[in-house]
């Protein structure tokens, strides 16, 4: 296991100050950013272990809120911030921003790992910095929310579905045809959305790893 040092930061601008962990491994060899799915936050546990397999291989990893606590709050009764993919892409872009000026990450290549509606918000962010960006891996997400911009994209993308989530995997077919970039789509036998079922959360990290080493 590759020694790691790891830190709780705050990331600012005007608009919002957002918590992250980073987690730096020994010799790194790049920085994946993660962006959580509806109603979830960088305390997913689901991440949490996704992030863990990657700092094992020598990846960065940098696991953030992207609502704001008063926004999270808000958002618990009213669900009004969770699709509001624009801005969560926004606050990506902040934070990835953030990345390319702090010491210890502005050397490393980026890929983003986006779940569910985060999916959506790491397309729009990844189609917005095009030389920035190396890959991007997306976990029962919804690609579908990037609208235009998945054509724009020109990072290589996995999108990884649930064998039993079969709506996802329509979603996300479609999404695949409207890319001009490198992609695929990996479906895990067995899995719902959640990937809670034995195993299947163990594949998505292995799949996440082997493209993130491979194109970061």
């Amino acid at each position: 296991m590759t020694p790691a040092k790891a830190c709780s930061v705050t990331i600012a601008n005007h608009e919002a100050r957002l918590a992250a962990d980073l987690t730096i491994p020994e010799k790194t060899k790049g920085l994946v950013i993660f962006a959580h799915g509806s109603g979830s936050s960088r305390h997913s546990s689901r991440n949490q272990w996704v992030a863990k397999n990657l700092n094992q291989a020598g990846i960065a990893t940098l696991l953030l809120d992207l609502l704001t606590d008063e926004e999270e709050f808000i958002d618990r009764d009213t669900a009004c911030y969770r699709f509001n993919i624009p801005l969560l892409a926004k606050r990506l872009l902040v934070a990835t921003q953030w990345a390319k000026t702090e010491l210890a990450t502005r050397q490393l290549a980026i890929g983003y790992f986006g779940a569910s509606t985060g999916a959506g918000a790491a397309l729009i962010a990844a189609a917005e910095l095009p030389t920035d960006i190396r890959a991007v891996v997306a976990r029962g997400g919804r690609p579908d929310l990037a609208g235009n911009a998945l054509a724009k994209v020109k990072a290589p993308v996995l999108l990884i579905v649930g064998g039993n989530d079969d709506t996802v995997i329509e979603l996300n077919q479609q999404a695949q045809k409207q890319m001009c970039t490198i992609s695929k789509l990996e479906i895990v036998p067995g899995a719902t959305h959640l990937f809670s079922e034995p195993g299947t959360l163990e594949r998505v990290a292995d799949s996440a790893q082997a493209w993130f080493l491979q194109y970061l």
